[in-house]
């Protein structure tokens, strides 16, 4: 017998959202802040650079009062160093970009040949603490790919702490052993927990707001693991997704749909946040 209905599907597919990025997403100004404050001194010292048409006098000053400062120079052309990553040097052989912050002459070949020496002598830049907040900005929004995974699962665990669900997060299924015999010695984890007086929901969830043919194997994964935790009594799966990338897997979907008796989206999860209600929680 099928989960669900054809209309009930055909409803679910136009509930599907474009986004669930809020505002807050696009850019974490503390840690930009943060990055930015572990390395202000240094940069406030490369300041003097800003102007000198004696580059190298300006930068033997520096480096006679405190050569460390040089160090933080990577991040002046968007780099990290931290991975210690290799490029070409004048002669042509590969070195580490921030071996060249080790000698005055490593400098300025740093500061002529990425073009830094004049953007300082014409003044392009006022002050390198505000350029690199602002570079420090441009890498940040480079790792919207990382936060977006969490931002479904930051949404669902407010909406279930808003409605007074007590959840747990990222709970392996090793700590019900009688789950081994049904999912195997493969050990599965998910990504919310809400035990009820009744049942044991382990919860994934996901947003796809594009396409691709990871949503096929997700949907045909997840059709595989609902039977069998649905098979052990007091635990049942519960699937919690959205986005309109399920446009281009919607046959996947739809098969998933018809095989997982709890699948939601973000319009009518309130449904299964009433379930618990209506269950009880201790």
């Amino acid at each position: 017998m099928s989960a669900h209905t054809q209309q009930e599907f055909k409803t679910f597919m136009s509930q599907l959202q474009t986004t669930n990025q809020s505002l807050d997403f696009f850019c974490d100004f503390d840690k930009i802040s943060q990055n930015v404050q572990e390395i202000k001194l240094s940069l406030c010292t490369l300041n003097s650079l800003i102007g000198a048409q004696d580059m190298r006098a300006a930068v033997e000053a520096i480096w006679r009062r405190d050569k460390s400062a040089f160090s933080v120079m990577d991040i002046l052309i968007a780099v990290r160093s931290e991975g210690k990553k290799a490029v070409l040097n004048s002669l042509n052989k590969c070195v580490i970009l921030d071996s060249l912050f080790a000698s005055v002459d490593g400098v300025m070949e740093f500061l002529e040949n990425t073009g830094l020496k004049e953007i300082f002598q014409k003044q392009k830049i006022k002050n390198l603490v505000d350029y690199v907040f602002g570079i420090e900005t441009g890498l940040d929004s480079n790792a919207r790919k990382n936060r977006s995974g969490h931002v479904m699962e930051n949404v669902i665990d407010n909406l279930l702490t808003q409605n007074g669900i007590i959840h747990r997060k990222e709970i392996f299924s090793s700590e019900w052993p009688k789950l081994s015999h049904e999912l195997g010695s493969d050990e599965k984890r998910f990504d919310f927990v809400v035990e009820t007086k009744q049942k044991v929901y382990l919860i994934e969830v996901n947003f796809y707001s594009g396409g691709g043919s990871k949503l096929n194997e997700v949907a045909r994964s997840y059709s595989d693991l609902a039977p069998k935790i649905n098979s052990v009594a007091g635990f049942e799966f519960v699937w919690i997704t959205d986005g309109i990338g399920w446009l281009s897997a919607k046959n996947k979907l739809e098969e998933a749909y018809y095989n997982i008796p709890k699948v939601y989206n973000l319009t009518d999860i309130k449904e299964f946040i009433q379930i618990v209600k209506t269950e009880g929680q201790n």
